[in-house]
């Protein structure tokens, strides 16, 4: 991220208070109609001027905010042992009305800022509803390192160069246990020189606030085992919850007079807690429909008719996992001998060219590039077409497994280089925690460089466990020029700056 255009405006977030970007969609009127209909007064006029009692954010809007914040909030990996159930405030959300009827594109008021954590949100144009911010906000999940900033920039504005994670960190951040949101609408609002027409302005405020210097948002462990007494051991869905039958489902409350102080908390006069945390999901792997406090893995699981097309084309999307009964399947189509055209079946393709059989298995994807035509051919039981035009291109492989000792490193076994080669998948056998560490060196958090053993940073990394072993995955990365130390089951990673040759690896696990 670099500090000009858009993506310094970007950076522009405060340590303890962050923002979203702006949302640059092309102006629709009709979309923008629709978003703003149920904010209107009777007679059609902006709340600017509209009575007492017509409230700041619709009750659907209020509904859909608090149940995504407490489902996103459940599922934090690694595991939250103390995440509390969030509920609506309304003082907080008189609060966020007041400072969203100001449209300035900056935190406050300064008065209560002490106080509160804060963040916010714009767009304009095509209709977009406030949970599309609640969600950005929890994606710069990717760029933290539990449990302290790593990969993102916490000091923005005072530097400005990185990503951003304060608006995740302050969603997440598991003793703020109140919210309350506010919606305006905002004519030519000045966002860091660009003038937006009718922005929509979202400013959603958290008590108690979070995102305190030093201090990782929640303690990891089992869900709800360090729940605050309170809550009487109350736990739902992940979350301390105070299971005390009151049914606490937002219904909204008639406006008052009642003004936006909210009483101060007590100065936190306690030390940071140590940093003896297990691992992290890597920021980078996708973790969609993934359960909570799953293991990344880099393998893919597919079906007989996906078509290497319909996968994502990241780095981790290189090896997948047929089912059985593929070569039956009449749907998925196979285009090409050797070298496979785009929309063929990965699975098929696989069975076509003998790296599976018809009980499924493991395959490796390379992809080749363009090539000027593919020749069809009846291999293996599988018919495959021909296509005379230029088209993208795949081969498959088969998954190779190699047992290794727990002093190999990625750079001996699987060096980066280019074109990509795929690194056999690999065992490791028992306890090597117990290795010299000087020997069998770990140097890194989730993205290790590659004079580290594999096998202790995939126990470092969670992918494995010290007592029993077992098969990872590893794929080989470069341009890493820091790498981070951390003490994480039972293992403490080494810093490094600047290696000379900056190569590195993650490492998977095998389920």
């Amino acid at each position: 991220m670099k500090c000009a255009s858009q993506e310094w405006l970007r950076g522009m977030a405060l340590l303890f208070l962050s923002r979203t970007v702006v949302s640059m969609a092309i102006p629709n009127s009709t979309y923008l109609g629709s978003m703003l209909e149920k904010y209107l007064d009777e007679d059609g006029e902006w709340w600017v001027s509209k009575q007492r009692g017509k409230r700041a954010i619709a009750e659907s809007d209020v509904q859909a905010i608090l149940h995504l914040h407490n489902k996103l909030r459940g599922q934090v990996y690694p595991q939250a042992s103390n995440m509390e159930y969030m509920v609506w405030d309304t003082e907080l959300e008189h609060s966020a009305e007041a400072w969203a009827e100001t449209c300035l594109w900056e935190h406050g008021p300064g008065g209560l800022l002490p106080q509160i954590g804060q963040n916010l949100g714009v767009h304009y144009g095509r209709y977009r509803p406030p949970t599309s911010h609640v969600q950005s906000w929890y994606d710069e999940v990717k760029y933290y390192s539990y449990p302290y900033p790593q990969e993102c920039n916490p000091h923005c504005p005072f530097r400005c160069s990185g990503p951003i994670c304060t608006h995740y960190t302050q969603l997440v951040w598991a003793t703020t246990s109140r919210i309350g949101c506010a919606v305006n609408l905002c004519y030519n609002m000045d966002v860091w020189g660009h003038h937006l027409a009718k922005a929509i302005y979202l400013v959603c405020n958290y008590s108690p606030k979070g995102n305190w210097w030093g201090h990782s948002p929640y303690k990891h462990g089992s869900p709800c085992s360090a729940c605050p007494p309170s809550y009487g051991g109350g736990c739902r869905e992940n979350l301390c919850y105070k299971d005390d039958g009151v049914d606490r489902t937002y219904y909204p409350t008639k406006e008052t007079e009642e003004n936006n102080y909210i009483e101060p908390e007590p100065p936190r006069t306690e030390e940071p807690p140590p940093r003896v945390q297990p691992p992290t999901a890597a920021p980078n792997v996708d973790l969609e429909n993934t359960e909570a406090g799953a293991k990344p893995e880099m393998s893919q699981l597919v079906t007989c008719e996906t078509k290497l097309r319909d996968k994502c084309k990241g780095t981790t999307c290189n090896r997948y996992e047929c089912p059985a009964g593929c070569l039956d399947r009449v749907g998925g189509k196979v285009i090409g001998t050797v070298y496979y055209e785009m929309q063929s079946s990965i699975c098929r393709a696989g069975l076509h060219y003998g790296v599976i059989d018809n009980e499924g298995g493991w395959l490796d994807v390379t992809r080749q590039g363009r090539k000027e035509y593919f020749i069809k051919s009846n291999k293996n039981g599988v018919q495959s077409l021909g296509k005379y035009q230029s088209a993208n291109s795949f081969t498959v492989s088969k998954v190779t497994v190699k047992a290794i000792t727990c002093e190999t490193t990625a750079a001996e076994l699987c060096p980066f280089q280019r074109p990509a080669s795929h690194c056999p998948r690999l065992y490791c056998h028992s306890n090597c925690m117990q290795e010299n560490p000087d020997i069998a060196r770990v140097v890194g958090t989730l993205t290790y460089s590659d004079i580290s053993s594999i096998c202790r940073a995939a126990v470092h990394a969670g992918a494995i466990e010290n007592q029993s072993g077992g098969f990872v995955d590893v794929m080989p990365v470069e341009n890493k020029r820091q790498y981070t130390g951390s003490y994480q089951n039972g293992i403490y990673s080494e810093s490094l700056q600047n290696p000379p040759e900056a190569k590195a690896f993650r490492v998977f696990a095998v389920i």
